[in-house]
């Protein structure tokens, strides 16, 4: 896996005649240093259409410098960027392809615009000559190498202050202040590529902008179908690199755009979109392997640590770690293969073609106050339907199964508000927050359920190994007891989830 480092940085305007001011006033400074100049050559990468711009990823090539290599950024927050890096190489390298395969599909990404850069280099050090942050000016020189504009140059001077890995990023606030006294002012542009791009490109004549408010039903239905597209696509490269809960959002945007196909059917010709949705089915079903296994994983270990040391009897804790971990190997392993698959990515071209073309129907142009509401309240009818049947069953296995079928009806309708918000404004979101309340509950019963499942295997494999499964069983005791306490919540929680109040505001 490539090298990865946080990368917290600011850029501001500069010219030629730019002097830095004293940055050894600036408070916790201790000293200066300054370290040369150094030659930069690199080379950006990207579609003929920009694809990887546009989802503000840099990819280049370079050479100079302590870390010459690949580089690929992916934006985390404004100023923060995650920076991967690999050893320097003719082509590009495997784990990047990987990590671009949602965007690129079926393309190679080649040069498209070459920055020239002279980099003069300053060391910001603390008393103890621990540093803190790096300022550079860098002298630019871009030139576009394809598409419109081919051999158009342009050039400019900027200073960077990049942040020391595990600084605090109040010093940059400290530097920042310190260079505004000076006159010195914040870019307007977020990177070197986005300045390149925008200053080589052709002159154009300036269009009529379109209005971008959604206005008919289809409009609002289009702008959450396509939000949720982006996502996935957004998600993958993190999905690859295992970062925390990124399953899990990828998992959800699955679900949201699969629920959006059911619910607004009166929008969306379901001739088109019901095979997407069994594949987004099919999609959400091989990530939930391993997102079903961190929760699990995470659930048994809080109940574990909880218990108190005289009640761990045997290599409780051991005996989890060892199973958790042979489960979710297998897991990733799986997932790294769904996203390399055919079937993945067929996927997100269909998507792609979808929201490029969607399949509009009669509804989609009428007034979203009157479609939405119907739509919505649609779904709210099944959840009560599920709710009336789980709720009439008494405890046990019978009930555990209708309450994971109304969870699941639970969610959509809550999707189903979630997507209707901007069009109907507060009504939608208090009506999504109860279900989501009813969701919550049903949710936390069903994981009681599954984790009993696995606390009766790890208790018969720990007997075949001849250890004692009391821990075990007082643990299943636990869930039965938090199952139970969820099944007495439950009816309150759907009193308030069902007041017709709720329904009746979205009407208005």
């Amino acid at each position: 896996m490539a090298d990865t480092k946080r990368e917290i940085e600011r850029k501001y305007e500069a010219t030629d005649a730019t002097r830095l001011p004293d940055l050894s006033r600036v408070a916790g400074v201790g000293r200066v240093e300054k370290r040369g100049v150094t030659e930069l050559d690199a080379v950006y990468y990207d579609t003929a259409d920009l694809r990887l711009a546009s989802h503000s990823l840099t990819l280049r090539r370079r050479t100079g410098g302590a870390d010459e290599g690949w580089h690929l950024k992916f934006p985390v927050a404004t100023g923060i960027r995650d920076e991967l890096h690999e050893p320097l190489a003719d082509t590009l390298p495997p784990s990047f392809a990987a990590l671009l395969r949602s965007r690129l599909r079926h393309t190679e990404p080649a040069p498209v615009v070459r920055l020239l850069s002279s980099r003069d280099v300053q060391h910001l050090k603390d008393p103890d000559g621990t540093l803190l942050a790096e300022v550079s000016i860098d002298t630019v020189l871009a030139e576009r190498l394809a598409g419109e504009g081919t051999g158009t140059t342009a050039t400019w001077t900027e200073i960077e202050v990049e942040l020391a890995d595990d600084g605090d990023p109040a010093f940059l606030d400290a530097v920042e202040k310190r260079l505004r006294k000076a006159g010195v002012r914040p870019s307007e542009s977020p990177s070197k590529l986005a300045r390149a791009l925008a200053e080589t490109a052709p002159v154009r004549k300036e269009k009529k902008p379109k209005a971008d408010d959604p206005q008919t039903a289809g409009d609002h239905v289009l702008t959450y179908v396509r939000r949720q597209i982006r996502t996935i696509v957004d998600l993958d490269p993190a999905v690859r690199r295992d970062l925390p809960d990124s399953v899990h959002k990828m998992r959800v945007a699955t679900r949201r755009l699969r629920s959006a196909f059911k619910t607004y059917r009166r929008i969306l010709d379901r001739e088109t979109t019901d095979p997407v949705g069994a594949e987004l089915k099919w999609l959400a079903g091989e990530l939930g392997v391993d997102r079903d296994q961190e929760v699990l994983d995470e659930r048994l270990t809080t109940r574990v640590d909880a218990l108190p040391t005289t009640l761990a009897l045997g290599p409780v804790g051991s005996r989890l770690t060892v199973w958790s971990a042979a489960r979710r190997t297998g897991s990733r392993r799986r997932i790294t293969d769904v996203l390399d698959g055919k079937r993945y990515l067929a996927l997100l071209d269909t998507l792609d073609a979808l929201a490029a073309d969607p399949p509009l129907r009669p509804a989609a142009s009428r007034a979203p106050g009157k479609e939405l509401p119907r739509a919505v309240l649609k779904d709210y009818k099944k959840l009560a339907r599920r709710m009336g049947h789980a709720l009439e069953h008494p405890p046990g296995p019978e009930r555990d199964a209708a309450m994971h079928e109304a969870r699941k009806a639970a969610k959509r309708a809550r999707y189903a508000g979630d997507a209707a918000r901007p069009a109907l404004g507060k009504p939608a979101k208090r009506f999504a927050k109860r279900v989501k309340a009813v969701q919550t509950v049903l949710g936390d019963h069903q994981d009681s359920v599954v984790a009993r499942e696995a606390l009766r295997t790890l208790a018969i494999e720990a007997h075949a190994a001849g250890e004692t499964t009391f821990t075990w069983g007082l643990l299943y005791g636990h869930e039965e007891a938090a199952a139970d306490a969820r099944e007495r919540e439950l009816p309150e929680v759907w009193a308030r989830a069902s007041d017709p109040v709720l329904r009746a505001d979205l009407k208005h």
